[in-house]
């Protein structure tokens, strides 16, 4: 039986803006790996009213519904309440669970338990309890009129930890389906570009299904496949993944990574070899992402960031000639600003960026938007010269930054830089 699920997260906060919901993200992609369909998320303030309509539309079109938040200690907690009156439940205290909230307090926190915390321990009559290691609002769960019903806590470190303890195996008996998706990433083409070479095969597709998304500077693609089994699935995914490779080419980077960046710590840990950066318009940002992929240290050596035309000369060894008769944003600069990298670093390869991020032209009048990528290895020195456009300041960076990395696995891939 294939199950349709809605999440309806409770807290006035989640609708001001000053919590971002984080919850419904986690349930979702938990839901997803379970093989229940997610339809629909919903958000409702601290109001009960308002609360009793959203259940009532919730149990009209979802046949499992998952909320978050409201099962605190104080006077607006009231979605346990609320939920169990629309759902005809009785809520009854539970002495085992009020000595676990109390002991809580005493041996974690070493305080007394504040009475109002009581409300905490009543529950629905003939639930399912969701044991809370991490605090001190239980979860629960119920079934009434073919709909399940699941709450768990709003704070994320307390939701995440019933989830995975008690939800899912909960909710896994439920479903004899997987839903697995396979995320192929690719960079050097538009969202639309990548669609109208795939449109006349993803409008065809229902199990498995394709669809893009436009990530900052990239454009992934997500093929997602419902079957009886994991090995099923991936079975079914296969062919998909294959059928984008051949339509797109090399544009294609990797599949079930983060990022270029991760895509290219891969090539070098499978090849031996080591990398250096050196940034100016970027401002370090190659070297960040780089640096945030845990076991980086294994084969990134270090990079320079040479915001000044001096750092280029001094640290970096760009030849003072250069730097006069072609300027800090040109091809030959960022040759020369790779091949320093590369010497003072001692790594096997070096790739460089320096350009006009803007908002303003440089001092020499190089147009926002001109990059150069130079990219130096043990066969000679390349360049990349790029115009990206009038585009916002960070815009320009960040693509600036994926250029690099685009002319790192490219190299590393035997494909032209």
């Amino acid at each position: 039986m294939s199950h349709t699920a809605e999440i309806l997260a409770v807290g006035t906060e989640l609708l001001l803006g000053n919590i971002v919901n984080t919850n419904a993200q986690a349930i979702s992609q938990s839901l997803s790996a379970l093989g229940i369909n997610v339809f629909w998320h919903t958000v409702v303030g601290d109001n009960p009213e308002r609360l009793k309509e959203a259940l009532d539309i919730a149990r009209r079109r979802a046949d499992i519904i998952i909320t978050t938040g409201g099962l605190g200690p104080t006077y607006d907690d009231l979605t346990k309440q609320t939920i169990c009156e629309a759902f005809g439940q009785r809520l009854v205290l539970h002495p085992e669970i009020l000595e676990d909230i109390r002991s809580f307090y005493e041996t974690s926190l070493h305080v007394p338990m504040p009475e109002n915390n009581t409300q905490q321990a009543e529950l629905p009559e003939n639930g399912v309890i969701f044991d809370n290691p991490v605090g001190t609002a239980p979860g629960c769960a119920f079934e009434s009129g073919g709909v399940h019903v699941l709450m768990l806590p709003g704070p994320p470190h307390e939701m995440s930890t019933m989830l995975r303890r008690c939800a899912e195996p909960y909710l896994r008996r439920l479903s004899h389906e997987v839903i697995v998706s396979r995320d192929i990433m690719t960079f050097g083409m538009g969202e639309s570009s990548v669609e109208e070479l795939l449109r006349s095969r993803m409008t065809h597709m229902t199990n498995p299904t394709l669809a893009t998304y436009a990530k900052p500077f990239e454009v992934r693609l997500r093929a997602t496949a419902k079957a009886a089994s994991e090995e099923e699935a991936l079975a079914m995914l296969a062919p998909v993944e294959k059928m984008v490779r051949s339509t797109l080419g090399d544009i294609v980077y990797g599949v079930d990574v983060s990022g270029l960046a991760e895509a290219c710590l891969g090539l070098l840990k499978d090849k031996g070899l080591t990398l250096a950066t050196a940034e100016s318009c970027t401002g370090g940002m190659a070297a960040e992402r780089l640096t945030a992929i845990p076991g980086a240290s294994a084969v990134y050596r270090g990079g320079v960031v040479s915001y000044w035309t001096s750092v280029k000369g001094d640290v970096l060894q760009v030849p003072q000639e250069i730097l006069d008769t072609y300027g800090p944003v040109s091809a030959e600069c960022a040759r020369a600003m790779a091949e320093g990298a590369r010497k003072i670093t001692g790594a096997d390869i070096a790739v460089s960026v320096t350009g006009a991020a803007g908002p303003d032209p440089d001092e020499r009048g190089v147009p926002v938007g001109i990059v150069y990528v130079g990219l130096a290895a043990p066969e000679g020195t390349f360049c990349r010269s790029l115009d990206l456009g009038r585009r916002r300041r960070d815009r320009i960076q960040g693509l600036a930054a994926n250029h690099a990395f685009d002319v790192v696995r490219r190299y590393l891939t035997g494909l032209p830089v």
